[in-house]
């Protein structure tokens, strides 16, 4: 390479990264703020409409790449959302009007980042999430009633609009609350102190209340999504008890492994562990790995709806017909 050649290649390479930088910086830009009333911003928009119900379904985390937030919502990054719900919507299709955001929800990077980092993450997530569902509020519900669900980071997301929307002055959202159905994520006493309007689910068919689990082995102490020495609230999605009895896998209807699958009926039992976790049993943990380095093996949370797909799908129905008759009698009054 001779020194007449260096600067033009010095001044390409400086302009490559330029350019770079700024489309960069144009795609975190172009999800600031997601116009909410645009349908391309939603993975799932009135989707049934014949449906009495609605669900507001939040998409569990997607993005495993962008080092905090998923700032380009490229069709790319659209379809791994689209993909996700796919499977995880049919618990709620057959009975439900259907509508979930697209957000720019925090990478699976995000969750190692060091507190004040986290948090900020955290904080563009829920931004996004809120402003969907107060656009959905404002335009779409119309005193209609409304199932709140998600796995994982959806889970958590659910909890927070829980926290923003359903305190005392929720100028009646809470009459029209079916339930909130938080797979994959932890309830702890320290969140329904602090929030009595979330109330965990303590039966098949209460209303209002909040469906929380999380799967392991029984072997572990601490995961991502129960880490040790904490302790959450559980309901058993086979016996709808929240004590440690052990529902048989004949219990089981259904276990779903993949978008459009066969059920596969009493493929597990399961019973509630010392830590609030759901401990699977009648599976193997090697026919059932972590996927994710964030768990270890032993967490069965990429399972956690698949496991009990048709007893979810089921419950939803029954929910939504207890959450009717009472309606109707509450007018016949």
């Amino acid at each position: 390479m001779t020194k007449k050649t260096l600067p033009g290649l010095l001044i390409a390479i400086t302009l490559f990264l330029v350019l770079c930088a700024a489309g960069s910086a144009e795609a975190e830009q172009s999800t600031d703020a997601l116009d909410y009333s645009d349908p391309a911003n939603w993975a799932y928009f009135r989707m049934g409409e014949d449906r009495e119900i609605d669900v507001f379904l939040i998409a569990p985390t997607v993005d495993t790449r962008s080092a905090t937030n998923a700032f380009d919502l490229n069709e790319k990054m659209k379809s791994r959302f689209v993909n996700a719900l796919n499977m995880e919507k049919g618990i709620y299709e057959e009975a439900c009007r259907l509508y979930s955001p697209y957000y720019r929800q925090m990478s699976l990077n995000a969750y190692k980042l060091p507190g004040e980092e986290f948090q900020k993450a955290y904080a563009i997530a829920y931004e996004d999430v809120s402003n969907s569902f107060l656009w959905y509020l404002e335009h779409e519900n119309q005193g209609r009633p409304l199932i709140l669900a998600g796995f994982s980071q959806g889970a958590e997301m659910c909890l927070e609009i829980m926290k923003e929307y359903y305190g005392e002055q929720n100028n009646g959202l809470s009459e029209n609350l079916v339930s909130v159905y938080c797979l994959g994520w932890r309830l702890t006493d320290d969140i329904i102190q602090q929030y009595p309007q979330i109330i965990p689910a303590s039966g098949e068919t209460d209303t209002g209340t909040v469906i929380a689990f999380d799967c392991e082995n029984g072997s572990l102490t601490g995961t991502l999504i129960i880490p040790e020495g904490i302790w959450t609230h559980s309901i058993n999605p086979l016996n709808w008890k929240t004590d440690g009895t052990i529902a048989d896998r004949s219990l089981n209807h259904g276990a779903v492994m993949e978008t459009g699958g066969e059920p596969i009926p009493a493929l597990c039992g399961a019973y509630i562990g010392e830590r609030g976790e759901l401990v699977v049993t009648d599976v193997d943990v090697s026919d059932y790995p972590p996927g994710l380095d964030v768990f270890p093996e032993g967490s069965y949370h990429l399972y956690d709806y698949k496991f009990f797909f048709t007893n979810l799908k089921e419950n939803v129905e029954r929910r939504i017909q207890a959450f009717m008759e009472a309606r109707e009698e509450e007018n016949a009054a």
